[in-house]
C-alpha cells in the first residue's frame, strides 16, 4: 500500500484503464486487482483521473492539520497560485481571511517561492553551462527524470520547487513556524516528507471539505471591500498554467528556445530525445495544461481553458495595478540535488520474454498484436511486467477472448445435445453440428439466416414474447424423422434465445415397441381367457350331465333294493 495513494479493491474491476494511463507503469495487477507499486510511482495522479469507478484514494492529511491547528502552534499556509481557478476567487485576501477562520496564523501565496525560483533560473541560464535546461518546479516530472530518464538529469535545474523555496523563505523569518502547503498536487505529499520543511499537505479537495465543515463561504467574504494592496507585481503567479514559467521572466535570457512541455506523453517524448536537443529551455509539467489541471484540482465549469483564462486575468490585473518587482538578491539558498533513483525492476532475458509470450499463444512476431488493451504499449513490455511480477500472464484480452471463444466453441460443438441460438428477429446466431443434424440443416454457414428457412420457430417466438422458459416435448421433425425435446431459455443480458435440442427418437421408438408388446400380450391374454372360459363351460356342462345320470341310476338302484326288501 502506498503512503499517498491506493486503490479500493471492491471498486477495481479489471478495466486496466489506470495502467494504460500510467506514464511509468507503476501499477501491479494481480488477481484482477490493481495496486500501486510505490517505488515506481511518480505520484502524477493520472490514475485517479482515469479510473471510471473512482477506485483510487488519495490519503488525506486533513485530520493531522486539524490537530496541528488545535495545538496552539503558529501555522502558516502556503497556497498554490491555482487556488484562483479552483475556488473562483479574484483576490488572495479573500482566501487569507477564510484560512484565518480555520485557525491559520497567516497565509501566503506559494508564488513568492516561485518568484525566487525564477531568479535562480535566470542566474543559472546566464552562466551558459547548460546545453539544455529543464525546469524543476514539477515534483512528479523530477521523479520521472530521476528514475526513468537518467540521461536527462544533467539538464535538470538544481533548484528547489516553489513549495520548498517558499518554505525556506518562511522559515528564515520564523524558524519555529509550522507550514502547511495547500494545492492540487499529490506529488507534493512525498516532496514535503523528503524536504522536512513542510509539516502537512492539503489538497484543494481537502480544503473544500474543511470549508464546508466550518461553514465558511468564500462568496460571502468576496462581498467585503479591501484596501488597495501594496508591494510589487509577481509574474510567477502564472506558474500553474501552460507557458506560465516562461511568462514569469520579465526578460527571457538569450541563447535558448523556450518550449512548454505538458502531459505525460509529451514529457516522455521530450525526455527520451533530450540528447538530440540543443539550447532548449523546457518548461516541463506532468499534468496536461499544467497545475490548474492537477489531480486534486476542483472541477469547475469551463474546464482547464477557463482555469487558464482566470490565472492570466489574475496576473494581468496584478501587473496593471502594481509596479514591477526589483531584481534583488536571493535571501536563501535554493540549491537542490536530484540524484539518480535506481529502479528495483530488472531486465528480462530474451528467452524468458519468449517463454512468457508463448504462454499467451504468441509464437512469433506476427502474433504480437501490441494492442495495448492490457495497459502496456507492446506485448514484450507486458512480458517484462510479468517477469518482474507486476502483472498476471493471463492479462491479455485478445488471448483471453480467443481462449474463451475456442473453449465455448469446443463445448458447443462437442455437445451431445443440439444447441441453437436465435436473436430477437428469429435469425440464427449460433448453431452446432448436432442441431444441424436434427433440423436437417445442410448449409455450411447459416449464421444470420432466418430460422424459418429450416424449421417453424413458433415456440421460440412464444418464449421471446413472454420472456420466459418454454419446454417443448416430442416435437416431430418430418425431414429427419426425428423426435426432439426442446428447452428454450431467454437470455436477458444478450436479448437472445438459447435452445437445447434433445434427440428422444430412440426413447419414443422404444416406448412404441413396449406399447406394441403390451397390446399383443393383452390380445393374447384375452384369447387365452376366452378359451379358458369355453373349457370351463364345457367341463361344467359335462359334469352336469354325468351327475344327472348318476342320480337316475342310484334312484333306480335304491328303488330296486327297496322293492326286493319289501318282497321278503
Amino acid at each position: 500500500m502506498s503512503d499517498f495513494l491506493e486503490f479500493r479493491d471492491a471498486k477495481c474491476r479489471d478495466c486496466y484503464k489506470c495502467l494504460r494511463e500510467c506514464p511509468v507503469k507503476a501499477i501491479d495487477v494481480k488477481n484482477h486487482q490493481a495496486k500501486i507499486i510505490e517505488d515506481r510511482c511518480i505520484l502524477c495522479g493520472h490514475c485517479t483521473l482515469a479510473c471510471p469507478q473512482n477506485a483510487k484514494v488519495v490519503h488525506s492529511e486533513l485530520d493531522d492539520v486539524k490537530r496541528l491547528l488545535d495545538s496552539g502552534q503558529r501555522v502558516v499556509a502556503s497556497v498554490a497560485p491555482s487556488f484562483i481557478s479552483s475556488f473562483g476567487v479574484k483576490d488572495f485576501t479573500i482566501f487569507k481571511i477564510a484560512l484565518a477562520k480555520l485557525g491559520f496564523a497567516d497565509a501566503e501565496e506559494t508564488a513568492i517561492g516561485a518568484q525566487a525560483v525564477v531568479k535562480e533560473y535566470k542566474r543559472l541560464l546566464a552562466t551558459g553551462e547548460f546545453e539544455n535546461f529543464i525546469t524543476s518546479a514539477c515534483p512528479a516530472a523530477c521523479r520521472m527524470i530521476q528514475e526513468y530518464y537518467p540521461k536527462a538529469l544533467k539538464y535538470l535545474a538544481p533548484v528547489d520547487s516553489p513549495m520548498v523555496a517558499h518554505a525556506k523563505l518562511i522559515r528564515k523569518c520564523d524558524p519555529e513556524v509550522k507550514i502547511v502547503f495547500i494545492g492540487p498536487c499529490i506529488a507534493k505529499k512525498r516532496e514535503a516528507v523528503e524536504c522536512e520543511l513542510v509539516e502537512n499537505v492539503l489538497t484543494f479537495e481537502d480544503l473544500q471539505l474543511f470549508f464546508e465543515e466550518r461553514n465558511i463561504k468564500l462568496e460571502e467574504i468576496s462581498e467585503l471591500r479591501f484596501d488597495q494592496k501594496g508591494g510589487a507585481a509577481n509574474l510567477a503567479k502564472s506558474f500553474p498554467i501552460n507557458h506560465g514559467i516562461i511568462n514569469s521572466f520579465d526578460v527571457l535570457p538569450k541563447g535558448y528556445e523556450y518550449i512548454p512541455v505538458d502531459g505525460p506523453k509529451r514529457c516522455s517524448e521530450a525526455l527520451e530525445n533530450i540528447e538530440f536537443l540543443s539550447h532548449v529551455f523546457l518548461e516541463i509539467n506532468i499534468c496536461e495544461n499544467a497545475c490548474v489541471a492537477g489531480p486534486c484540482a476542483l472541477q469547475v465549469k469551463g474546464g482547464s481553458v477557463k482555469a487558464m483564462s482566470d490565472i492570466r486575468k489574475y496576473v494581468r490585473r496584478e501587473r496593471e495595478m502594481l509596479p514591477s518587482a526589483e531584481d534583488t538578491p536571493l535571501e536563501v539558498n535554493l540549491f537542490a540535488s536530484y540524484p539518480r533513483i535506481r529502479s528495483h525492476s530488472i531486465a528480462a532475458p530474451e528467452r524468458d520474454i519468449e517463454a512468457i509470450l508463448h504462454r499467451t499463444g504468441k509464437m512469433n512476431r506476427a502474433d504480437e498484436l501490441n494492442c495495448g488493451a492490457c495497459g502496456y504499449s507492446t506485448c514484450r513490455d507486458k512480458a517484462w511486467a510479468v517477469y518482474n511480477g507486476y502483472a498476471d500472464v493471463e492479462i491479455c484480452l485478445p488471448y483471453m477472448r480467443q481462449r474463451a471463444e475456442s473453449l465455448s466453441y469446443e463445448i458447443i460443438q462437442k455437445s451431445q445435445e443440439g444447441v441453437i441460438v436465435l436473436d430477437a428477429d428469429m435469425n440464427i446466431v449460433e448453431v452446432n453440428n448436432k442441431a444441424k443434424e436434427l433440423l436437417a440443416i445442410d448449409a455450411a454457414d447459416v449464421k444470420g439466416r432466418p430460422a424459418i428457412d429450416y424449421f417453424k420457430p413458433i415456440d421460440f417466438m412464444n418464449a421471446y414474447s413472454q420472456k420466459r422458459h418454454v419446454l417443448v416435448k416430442d416435437m416431430f421433425i418430418p425431414t429427419t424423422m426425428k423426435h426432439v425435446d426442446i428447452s428454450i431459455n431467454y437470455l436477458e443480458g444478450q436479448d437472445v434465445l438459447f435452445g437445447v435440442l434433445k434427440d428422444v427418437t430412440d426413447v419414443i421408438q422404444f416406448d412404441k415397441e413396449i406399447m406394441k408388446v403390451k397390446m399383443e400380450t393383452l390380445a393374447t391374454t384375452d384369447e387365452v381367457i376366452k378359451k379358458q372360459m369355453r373349457v370351463a363351460q364345457e367341463i361344467a356342462s359335462l359334469l352336469g350331465e354325468t351327475t344327472a345320470e348318476t342320480k337316475v341310476a342310484l334312484l333306480k338302484l335304491k328303488k330296486t333294493l327297496t322293492s326286493e326288501q319289501n318282497g321278503q
